[in-house]
């Protein structure tokens, strides 16, 4: 059992920092809720010694990420309440070394890469980033055939990060100097970094984000399809985050694909309106993937958003 001081430490962290998943995560039931708390704890402790620690040389921030990976492998000595914590749910739960590893090595990677070349090197990146997450959600959530539930997992896991990407394609470029969109498909626009650099949308930058859009909008479909593995009472919670991560992708419609000049965040109001929604649709239809195509900004397959194939420029200024 995971110590009341750790756990509240936990659950302050991923309520500061993961405000979208936070507020879905408080519809799982308790046995996977606080355990959700130490994962979530443990993925931001890792990320910010690449994101937040300004005054860390590269050589530092290598040293403090393997040592984070020795205690959460129960190889090192915790000294941080997260690592000590999630060293324990590790150990209770079938979450693997492996995956565990992989994460890590992915924060160890933003150390040092700020740019990827084609969408598979960066699906090679979220392999620790995210599909790995995925895993470990799914570890704890414990289904009755984890085989069947971890792929999807995978794919729900990339599909948030992906939109993670879009949303912020501002706060990363102008804060960390990272460009996470494939140059391939920049460059198959005609968008250059520098104009990201200097925050400039155009027709082709807008074509580039629909791309990627498009391509993050399936992840959320295959995802999606897999809920149904998981024990009945996280469905409707994993569900709800699918939901609130995708509403993201109307936002950045809704502004014209110009994620540059600003970046998108959902309001607490219309976080509650997707709540009652989806709540809503999930009392008549227990069905995961018609729930989603019913309540979410995710086109079907077969429509795939025809307006967003279409999107006029905005006016000149």
């Amino acid at each position: 059992m995971v110590q009341d001081a750790h756990l509240r430490e936990t659950k302050a962290i991923h309520r500061r920092t993961g405000r979208t998943f936070y507020y879905a995560t408080r519809f799982l039931p308790e046995r996977v809720r606080h355990q959700t708390y130490v994962l979530y704890a443990f993925f931001r402790v890792a990320d910010e010694v690449v994101d937040d620690d300004r005054d860390l040389t590269p050589g530092e921030q290598h040293e403090q990420l393997r040592h984070i990976r020795e205690a959460a492998l129960g190889r090192a000595e915790a000294d941080d309440p997260v690592l000590s914590a999630f060293s324990e749910v590790r150990e209770r739960t079938a979450i693997t070394d492996e995956d565990v590893a992989e994460f890590v090595d992915a924060m160890l990677t933003d150390i040092e890469k700020t740019r990827y070349g084609t969408y598979e090197e960066l699906e090679s990146y979220m392999a620790g980033s995210a599909a790995a997450v995925g895993h470990m959600m799914t570890a704890i959530m414990e289904p009755d055939d984890p085989e069947q539930a971890h792929p999807h997992a995978a794919a729900l896991g990339e599909a948030f990060q992906l939109t993670n990407f879009l949303r912020d394609v501002r706060e990363d470029v102008v804060e960390r100097g990272r460009i996470y969109l494939p140059q391939s498909t920049l460059r198959a626009h005609d968008v250059t970094d520098e104009q990201i650099e200097r925050l400039e949308v155009d027709e082709g930058f807008r074509a580039a984000m629909r791309e990627e859009l498009r391509r993050t909008e399936t992840l959320y479909r295959e995802g999606v399809a897999g809920i149904k593995y998981l024990p009945a009472d996280c469905q409707f919670p994993v569900l709800l985050a699918a939901v609130l991560y995708a509403e993201h992708h109307r936002l950045i419609r809704d502004r014209n694909l110009d994620v540059l000049s600003a970046t998108p965040s959902l309001s607490a109001r219309r976080k509650l309106w997707l709540l009652a929604k989806t709540r809503w649709h999930w009392a008549w239809n227990g069905d995961p993937e018609a729930v989603f195509a019913r309540v979410s900004a995710v086109p079907s397959a077969a429509g795939d958003r025809q307006e967003s194939e279409h999107v006029e420029p905005l006016p000149a200024q």
